[in-house]
């Protein structure tokens, strides 16, 4: 019979050889074990499991960032909010978990939320490149081009050689409309830094934009290509180029898997309907 991780997990508690320490040490690595082999939900509970043995460890706001990290993995946005927010009731100022909860804000669509966690970590490292580059993202998705451009030029401010601030000048230019602009910039920084996926993913964006379909597949094919899980993001701009270029079938598989992936239901079936 077929024994599964979560019943390991529950067995190595109940067998357990009385050092407290050790089997809560030992319940963390079978975690890692399991994450290895890409069983979450066994992993999950090692850790549940490791917290439950010694609740009061001074590590286990490591754990429990972990733990959100797995959680958001499987999906599970409102779990791994509880485990980030308990990780950063006893780590208030660690960037690592503010990072996180931002990012996980943000999947969820709590942009609001998401910028406040950004603002945190940036009242603790006020020169973090990520930080502002994420939170200008944000800003560009609430349309506040102003507060994004700030952020973007505080880049520049802090590293002159910065790719992301230019990255996030482009990304402002293209939401603008000024696509020769964009276009500019996103093909020096190509010729810079050419293993830098994600300038590939937002030229792909522009060409599809200004209905140069060819050179967008060309750019996304890479893209697909060098990237592990795509995003549901990418298979919706693949679809839609798909359509474009009168591949509804085709266009019609990437939009079944963005909406698979968690993109919005409704945009999703208006697309499908010029699918068929």
């Amino acid at each position: 019979m077929k024994i599964t991780g979560l019943l390991i997990c529950v067995l190595s508690i109940v067998f357990q050889d009385g050092l407290r320490a050790q089997t809560y040490d030992g319940m963390i690595q079978k975690s890692y074990a399991y994450i290895d082999k890409n069983d979450l939900p066994a992993a999950e509970e090692c850790l549940k499991a490791a917290m439950r043995l010694e609740p009061a460890n001074r590590y286990n706001y490591a754990l429990l960032t972990n733990l959100g990290t797995i959680q958001r993995r499987q999906g599970k946005h409102d779990d791994a909010l509880i485990s980030y927010s308990a990780a950063l009731s006893q780590r208030a100022n660690d960037k690592l978990i503010l990072r996180n909860r931002a990012e996980l804000y943000a999947e969820m669509g709590e942009t609001e939320k998401a910028i406040l966690d950004y603002q945190m970590l940036l009242s603790v490292d006020p020169r973090d490149e990520d930080a502002l580059f994420q939170r200008g993202l944000l800003h560009l998705h609430s349309e506040n081009f102003i507060l994004a451009e700030a952020d973007f030029e505080k880049i520049v401010e802090i590293n002159p050689e910065t790719m992301k601030g230019r990255l996030g000048y482009a990304i402002l230019e293209k939401v603008r409309g000024n696509y020769n602009e964009s276009e500019v910039i996103l093909n020096y920084l190509i010729n810079k830094n050419p293993e830098y996926i994600r300038l590939f993913e937002e030229r792909a964006e522009l060409y599809y934009l200004t209905n140069r379909n060819g050179r967008a597949r060309s750019d996304l094919n890479r893209v697909f290509a060098e990237t592990a899980e795509p995003s549901a993001e990418l298979y919706m701009l693949r679809g839609k180029i798909k359509l474009a270029q009168y591949e509804k079938e085709s266009a019609a598989v990437d939009f079944k898997k963005a909406l698979e992936l968690g993109y919005d239901k409704t945009t999703v079936e208006t697309l499908l309907k010029q699918s068929y």
